[in-house]
This record gives C-alpha cells, sequence and structure tokens, in this order.
C-alpha cells in the first residue's frame, strides 16, 4: 500500500507516545546539534535506558566540544559507562570534538557529507543530527525503519543504509523527520522484530506482511 498519508495517518492514531527515545527527548530539551551529535554516537548498539542517563551525565560535565576536550577519555569513559564500546565512543567524541574545535571554530556542521567525516558518525546518525539538530529534512533508518519499511511494501532492501536511499525516493518529504520516532513507538508495540501483533495491527488488511514468518 502506498497511500504514505493514510498509513501514517493510522499508526499515529494507534502509538501511544510514552517515552521517547533518548536522542528524541534530548532534542526536546532545546536544538542543540553537539548534545545530538554526542548522544547520538553513545546511543548505537545501546538501548535507550542506559543512553539516556549516559548522555545527561556526561553533558553535566561537558556539553560542548571545548568543554569535551577539557575531560580525559578515561573520564568519559566513566561517565558514559555502561554504553556499549564506551571505550572507543570516548575516543571518538574527543576526536571528533577536536576537529569541531579545529576545523568548525566548535560549531556542528549541518551538512551531511561533513558530518560523516567525524569518528564514529555514519549516515543514521549524521541524518539524526540534521533533522533533529537542524530542522533539516532527512531520513533517520534505524532497525524499526528498515523492518517496517519493508513489512510494509515501501521498500525492497537488505540493510539501513539502502532504506534510507530508498524511502528517500517514494516517502514523502513532509515525513522524512517524523518518520523514525513514529516507526520505534509502531515498532516497540505492534510491529515488533519476532511475532508480531498481525491480528490486530490497524493495518492488517492491506499489510503484505513481507518478511513475517510468525505472527500473533
Amino acid at each position: 500500500m502506498n497511500d504514505y498519508d493514510k498509513v501514517i495517518g493510522i499508526i499515529e492514531d494507534s502509538v501511544e507516545k510514552v517515552v521517547l527515545p533518548s536522542v528524541s527527548f534530548i532534542a526536546e530539551e532545546g536544538p542543540a546539534p553537539f548534545r545530538i551529535l554526542v548522544s547520538t554516537m553513545i546511543s548505537l548498539r545501546t538501548k535507550d535506558e542506559v543512553t539516556l542517563p549516559a548522555s545527561l551525565r556526561l553533558f553535566k560535565k561537558a556539553d560542548n566540544p571545548a568543554d569535551m576536550l577539557k575531560l580525559s577519555a578515561e573520564e568519559i569513559e566513566k561517565l558514559i559507562y555502561p554504553a556499549g564500546f564506551y571505550k572507543t565512543k570516548a575516543k571518538n567524541i574527543l576526536k571528533a570534538s577536536q576537529i569541531l574545535m579545529d576545523e568548525y571554530a566548535g560549531i556542528v556542521p549541518s551538512v551531511r557529507e561533513n558530518l560523516m567525516a567525524l569518528p564514529g558518525v555514519g549516515l543514521k546518525t549524521a541524518n539524526l543530527v540534521m533533522s533533529l539538530g537542524f530542522n533539516i529534512n532527512a531520513i533517520c533508518v534505524d532497525t524499526h525503519v528498515h523492518r517496517i519499511s519493508n513489512r510494509l511494501g515501501w521498500v525492497k532492501t537488505k540493510n539501513p543504509d539502502e532504506t534510507e536511499k530508498a524511502l528517500s525516493r517514494v516517502l514523502p518529504e513532509k515525513y522524512w523527520i517524523p518518520i523514525n520516532e513514529l516507526l520505534i513507538f509502531f515498532g516497540q508495540q505492534i510491529c515488533k522484530p519476532l511475532s508480531p501483533f498481525c491480528s490486530t495491527c490497524p493495518l492488517s488488511d492491506f499489510c503484505p506482511r513481507n518478511n513475517v514468518e510468525k505472527f500473533r
């Protein structure tokens, strides 16, 4: 089904926006690109319940590149632990902060290519910084967006990067920013990775259930 207005409207009406994703929570406090950048770096392969407190602990000590460089890698490690790969993330946060100071006068760039040149920053992180930090239309594709977009038949892709490119060709631009948060809620509550709730899903009558082997 490719009536995106109808599908997205149904999803909006069916989910409860109970707990915001950690990076969205950070963004709600104000459009601070550096905080969004760093919290997204911390969030990779880490659950929200770990990411948010880790980010807030770090930002109490440093929430800009100049102050971040006053901390050692060991101090950052302790502040963001037990985030996954916390040692590598601490080093990347410091390296990124140094680049921002040296090349951008401490200002986070809003250009995707410049963001992706920073250590530890991939397409998902860059798009999240652009969308939540600068309100620039960009699609952030996590596992939920990748899975659900394929199940609905919007795209037929093998990984999130392919999904981002494919969605940018078919999804109306007005949905590029909100689609990530919306499908996170939908994926957590209804369209789960394993055994989704297809029998009670409001999209069940016209969803092709691509790649769904077992459902409730």
